[in-house]
């Protein structure tokens, strides 16, 4: 079989790969996206049933293309943003090849470029972009119990309440994914414990603007990097049915049960750490600090936008958050599945270049990492607060093709510099 020769490898067809395809396509860069799957397969596969995008679709979107027959303000679907992908890369002809997998890139001796071994074949490639985004290994943490009358499953794995077992469940996690997926089987009539960690929640929507537009006005999009200390709080916010403003008391006395982190398993008991009201008071301040500045602005350019005193009026505390349970006997308390909504990993075991530290983190300058010709693209503050947004990976991406735009025109100058040393020998 013929080796392949092409300029730059996309790796993944995600909004990030079709967004890099994008911009490489209209440099005239010769490219190709490989996918080991279908564009857009996060999105299809590995997330639950009812999931809806976080932010409204005027802002969920790259600037050439809206949502189509979705009002701007909706909140879209995972079903509407796979043929949303599919759609733009549809747009530009991006040339992806689906069902291909890359297993391994490493850099040519001697000569420029990289080698791709793939499932189809094998790739000499200039530039290697990995598009694969984070969501690439679901974790679960060592603590997790080994009690095989218990079903376990990451949220990658959820999809719907009536994949569970009878019981109760135990959500560990209240991100954006582990709220909502404990309120959608609080509503399906199952007994919830949500264990809850350090988190922001920001308002849906405040004075008739939603969270996303004041978070643009205010350049908290733009932020480079993550305040000092919060590294690691997760972010509760929710666009499903409709979109609003996660308020835990309110979850609390719908019926969901609070606890605090979780701690440790131990003979079918669980502990919980005794941080509950801790973890939801800074939520608190961080909801309230967002509303102060979107006030602070409103004022400070003369907006017409009504005042909403009553988002700063919080329910009262639940029972669970004054008495907050410390442990919790999960067989007495007929707890059947647990759902572990706490993140993802990093995976490159397929890219054996010298582009990470000693952890395994890509190193890299809003992209271009430090190994010449390797690119990351769809990470979490790759280059600012939104770059693993639709719209903020968008403008990541042309970051880096202009890169490769830059860097194929030094290569090009070299490759005409040696053919004319070549013609006067």
């Amino acid at each position: 079989m013929p080796i392949e020769n092409i300029d730059t490898i996309i790796v993944g067809a995600g909004q990030a790969g079709v967004a890099m395809s994008e911009h490489l396509t209209r440099l005239g860069v010769p490219h190709l996206v490989l996918e080991r799957d279908r564009v857009a397969e996060r999105w299809r596969s590995e997330r639950w049933d009812t999931l809806a995008c976080n932010g409204p679709a005027w802002h969920d979107r790259f600037p050439g293309m809206e949502f189509e027959g979705l009002d701007p303000d909706a909140f879209a679907s995972k079903d509407a943003v796979v043929n949303y992908l599919q759609a733009y890369a549809h747009k530009f002809g991006a040339p992806i090849r689906t069902g291909v997998e890359v297993t391994h890139v490493q850099r040519n001796q001697g000569r420029p470029g990289f080698t791709v071994d793939t499932s189809h074949g094998q790739i000499q490639a200039r530039n290697v972009v990995a598009a694969t985004g984070p969501f690439q290994r679901p974790v679960i943490p060592p603590i997790a119990p080994h009690d095989p009358k218990l079903l376990q499953l990451h949220s990658a794995q959820y999809r719907n309440p009536s994949q569970l077992p009878a019981g109760a469940v135990l959500v560990v996690g209240a991100g954006s994914s582990g709220v909502q997926i404990a309120a959608e089987l609080q509503r399906a009539g199952r007994q919830v414990y949500l264990s809850v960690g350090a988190h922001g929640r920001p308002p849906r929507a405040y004075r008739n603007r939603d969270f996303c537009w004041w978070l643009g006005v205010l350049g908290e999009w733009d932020a480079q990097a993550m305040k000092p200390g919060l590294e690691h709080v997760t972010i509760a916010v929710s666009g499903a049915d409709g979109g609003h403003t996660v308020d835990f008391r309110a979850l609390a006395h719908e019926g969901v049960t609070l606890v605090g982190m979780t701690r440790s398993f131990k003979h079918g008991v669980v502990q919980f750490e005794p941080d509950l009201a801790e973890n939801i008071a800074r939520g608190d301040e961080n909801y309230l600090s967002l509303l102060d500045a979107a006030d602070a602005f409103v004022e400070r350019n003369g907006l017409d936008l009504p005042p909403e005193p009553q988002a700063r009026v919080l329910p009262p505390d639940p029972d669970c958050l004054t008495n907050p349970l410390q442990s919790l006997n999960l067989g007495e308390a007929g707890v059947a599945t647990i759902l572990w909504a706490t993140g993802y990993a990093l995976d490159y075991s397929w890219l054996a270049v010298n582009a990470f530290d000693a952890h395994g983190k890509p190193q890299h300058q809003r992209g271009v990492s430090s190994e010449p010709g390797i690119y990351f693209l769809g990470l979490p503050w790759l280059s600012r607060r939104g770059s693993a947004f639709i719209w903020g990976v968008w403008h990541d991406a042309k970051h880096v093709a202009d890169h490769i735009d830059k860097q194929r025109k030094y290569f090009a100058y070299e490759d005409a510099a040696q053919r004319r040393a070549h013609r006067t020998t």
